[in-house]
Parts: structure tokens; sequence; C-alpha cells
């Protein structure tokens, strides 16, 4: 199959997942009305917007896309599929940050980042986390509770993950282009797919939360108390009012 015969049919099979999941479909990801929300993946192509999985609302698109063919028959194709959710809330108290699979090809950190380790050996092995240079290290490893660092291990497959523009994000790395694959990817309940990258949305907010709540309760009385309460707040990006 030629290059771009193969990119015409993964497009169509993205409409049709789209088309039997009741999400919608565009080749070519646009912005939303004047007075609606702001749009995800725009400019993304085969977007699919909607419920991607139980609980998991958003939108995906074709990632990491690489021209192949020859010289007559040339065509853009992904090798991973982006997926994004709009996380306001979780984006004011949790630090912008980039976990990155390092398995299977080489990361550049750019010289703006902070490589953060964790006390899981494991997870240093297989992922590299990084956050802004001007952000503290600590409040991310303060958000990873040791249950998610050695569980998001267990998972089968490439992924990376992070949170920036109050969006929360997870880019899967293809396998293959099929619809088996795109299945997985986004709905499979069991080692892949967007059941994870749930599961890594409501870890993450569910720790940032009890965090929160933890220092609101135990500041909330005193002078010094308050004092403590609006420096934490100010660090991790949270109006404790």
């Amino acid at each position: 199959m030629g290059a771009k015969a193969e990119a015409q049919e993964w497009a169509e099979t993205v409409r049709r997942y789209g088309e039997r999941n009741g999400l919608a479909y565009e080749p070519i990801g646009g912005i939303n009305p004047k007075n609606g929300p702001v749009a995800l993946c725009v400019g993304g192509v085969n977007r699919l917007t909607g419920q991607l999985a139980e609980g998991f609302w958003g939108a995906c698109c074709d990632a990491d896309e690489k021209e192949v063919g020859g010289f007559f028959s040339k065509a853009v194709l992904p090798t991973a599929i982006l997926a994004k959710s709009h996380m306001p809330d979780l984006a004011q108290v949790v630090p912008a940050f980039n976990v990155e699979s390092i398995e299977g090809h080489e990361v550049v950190r750019q010289r703006f980042q902070r490589k953060v380790e964790f006390e899981s050996i494991d997870f240093n092995k297989r992922f590299l986390a990084t956050v802004p240079k001007e952000d503290d290290p600590v409040a991310l490893r303060e958000l990873f509770s040791p249950g998610f660092l050695g569980w998001v291990t267990t998972i089968h497959g490439e992924i990376d993950f992070g949170v920036n523009d109050r969006q929360l994000w997870f880019l899967w790395r293809l396998r293959e282009r099929s619809p088996e694959e795109l299945k997985a990817a986004l709905k499979n309940a069991g080692p892949q797919g967007s059941v994870q990258w749930n599961a890594v949305a409501d870890e993450i907010q569910a720790d940032t939360l009890a965090q929160v709540q933890a220092v609101l309760v135990a500041t909330r009385d005193t002078p010094q108390g308050v004092a403590t309460r609006d420096a934490y707040c100010t660090q991790h990006r949270f109006d404790g009012q």
C-alpha cells in the first residue's frame, strides 16, 4: 500500500471510530464559535472531540507525524495520538510539568527545563520528568504519590503526559495504524489506552486536592497559619480564599 493510500485509510479509520462512538470528527481541527469554550487540538489532523472514554472528555488528533513514501506518493502519517482535556481547576494547583517516556527513543531536555527525580528507581529509568526552570521541582515530587509512581511504570506502551496551558495532555505512541490500535489507545480497559490516561488524571487530581485541603485545614485559624497557607497557595498557583 502506498503512503497516500495508507493516510486515507487511517483517516477513514478515525472517522468511522468517531461515528460509532458519538464523537465529532474533523479532518483538520478548527476553532469553536466566539462564545464557546476554547477548542482543543486546533489544527490537529483527524481530530475527534467528545467523550473519548468514560469520564474523559476532550479531543484527540494525530501527533508526531512524519513524511513517508516515494517521490510521487509522499504522505504525512502519525506515529502517535495526542489527547487533551480542559482542567482549569487542576492547573491552578499543579505546577506545569512534562513526563516523557525515554524507552526506545532519545529525549532532549531543553535548557529552560529542570529535571525532577523521584524515589522510584523504576520511574526514573522509564520516564524523564521536567518542570519549567523557574518552578520548584519539590512541588512535583510532592504531587506524585508512591502508589502512582509504582502504578504508572506497569503501563505497557509508551506514553507521555503533563499539564500546561490549563490543560491535561497525554500522548500515546502508536505501534501500528489500525482500528484495533486506535481502539486500544482510546477505549481499552487493558494495559493501554485512555483508561490509563483518565486514571492518571484522577490520581493527580486526588493527590493535589488532598494536599490543598490538608494545608487549608491546618492553617486557617492563626496569623502564622494564614501566612503559611498564603505561601503554599502562591507557590502552587491556588486561590485559597
